[in-house]
Order: structure tokens, then C-alpha cells, then sequence
């Protein structure tokens, strides 16, 4: 493979596009952050980089609080408009039809339409230069119960996750590639978890076409009325 080799630059690719709320009972506001992660398990910590002259910068300074909301295909419009529109002129959440959710620890609402929302409160900011890294812990994480199964299997491949590579917005398919640990799986496991698959698979047909079922007598019901 040949190569071409460029500056040093930010070419980590793809990274999540997420919408961070924040803000009290005086003022709200949404950004998109693309430079965020998971940095420790015990507890739970992540980090939002935020540039200095952003209006949300000021405001997570100030409350030491922010939300970070999941986004999905459905949402790719209000999360690059949340980008590239400055909170100082405009209200995102009335602008997007976005809904304001009370959250359930910290003092900043919630995106309603976001399929998880996880509550951090800051614990370190870090001045690196055009940015800086607000460390935060996670407090709370609330998720919509749509994703869960009838196991109780949070089910986030159904959530049509949004990612942001090089420039653009991408939906995650729904369909991986594999799951952790399966390059080392054992043909048994491997087997077992096809069989799991395919009867997971085959449920969900049914339900559709005793759905479809459903409707149809429905309509055929109306029509003899």
C-alpha cells in the first residue's frame, strides 16, 4: 500500500456527532461536538472539547454541568444546524422543534428526540490551545425503551446512530460486522449465536406479518361498514 504522508492534523476518522445541551433556568443551548469519548470506566468519566469563543464554552464554564444526546439519521439536520448556528443568535431547541426534557440529575435540560442521553458533571477543564477539554463524570444515562428487547437487551443498533467522518454525516447500519471478541470465538459459540440470530430474526418477521394481518382485517372490517 502506497502512501502519501501529510502535516500533523486532526485526521482521526470517524468520530461520534453528538449534541451537547447545557445551560440553567436563566438560558439553554445546544452545540455539536464531534471530539468526545470515553476516558475511564471506574466511574464513568467522558470529555466534551470545546472552542473558547463558542457560546456553549461560557456556559459549561459557568455550571459545570452539559448532557451529551445521542444522534440518529432522523436527527443529521438539527445536529449539523446545532454546528454551525451560534446559540447568541438563535434558540436551537425552538429553531430544530427540539424538545427541552428536565434531566434527571444535572440542572441542564435533556434533548427529548435523542435515543440516550448521558448527564455529566465536569471535573477538570484543561486549556489546550484552540480548545478546551472539559472532563467530565457521568452522573446519569436515560435511554428510550424502545431499544430494549423482550430480554431486556438495550438494543442501540436500532437506533440508526449518526457518525461524522472527514466532512460528512453517516447513519451506522444496523447489520455489524462482528461483535467484541470474535476473532477468538469458539466454533461452538459461533454456531450457538447464529442459531440466537436467526430465531431473533425470524420472530421479528412474524410480528410483522401478523401485524400486516392486523391491518388488513381492519381495513376489510371498514370497508364492510
Amino acid at each position: 500500500m502506497s502512501k502519501l504522508t501529510f502535516k500533523p492534523g486532526t485526521m482521526l476518522n470517524p468520530v461520534p456527532a453528538v449534541m451537547v445541551s447545557c445551560g440553567d433556568e436563566n438560558e439553554k443551548n445546544i452545540i455539536t461536538i464531534a471530539w468526545t469519548g470515553i476516558i475511564n470506566t471506574d466511574p464513568p468519566m467522558t470529555y466534551v472539547s470545546v472552542r473558547k469563543e463558542r457560546h456553549s464554552h461560557d456556559i459549561i464554564k459557568r455550571t459545570g454541568e452539559f448532557v451529551i444526546n445521542l444522534t440518529t439519521e432522523k436527527l443529521a439536520f438539527a445536529t449539523d444546524y446545532c454546528g454551525v448556528r451560534s446559540g447568541r443568535d438563535v434558540d436551537k431547541f425552538k429553531e430544530q422543534k427540539l424538545t427541552a426534557e428536565a434531566s434527571q440529575v444535572v440542572k441542564c435540560p435533556s434533548i427529548g428526540e435523542s435515543p440516550v442521553n448521558i448527564e455529566c458533571r465536569v471535573t477538570e477543564v484543561k486549556e489546550l490551545g484552540t480548545h478546551d477539554m472539559f472532563m467530565a463524570e457521568i452522573v446519569s444515562v436515560s435511554v428510550d425503551e424502545d431499544l430494549m428487547d423482550e430480554t431486556g437487551r438495550f438494543c442501540l443498533e436500532e437506533a440508526g446512530l449518526l457518525a461524522y467522518n472527514h466532512g460528512h454525516y453517516f447513519a451506522l447500519r444496523k447489520s455489524p460486522i462482528g461483535k467484541f471478541g470474535y476473532s477468538v470465538m469458539k466454533p461452538k459459540t459461533k454456531k450457538r449465536l447464529a442459531a440466537q440470530q436467526k430465531h431473533k430474526t425470524n420472530g421479528r418477521n412474524n410480528a410483522g406479518r401478523d401485524n400486516k394481518r392486523g391491518h388488513n382485517s381492519i381495513n376489510k372490517n371498514r370497508r364492510k361498514k
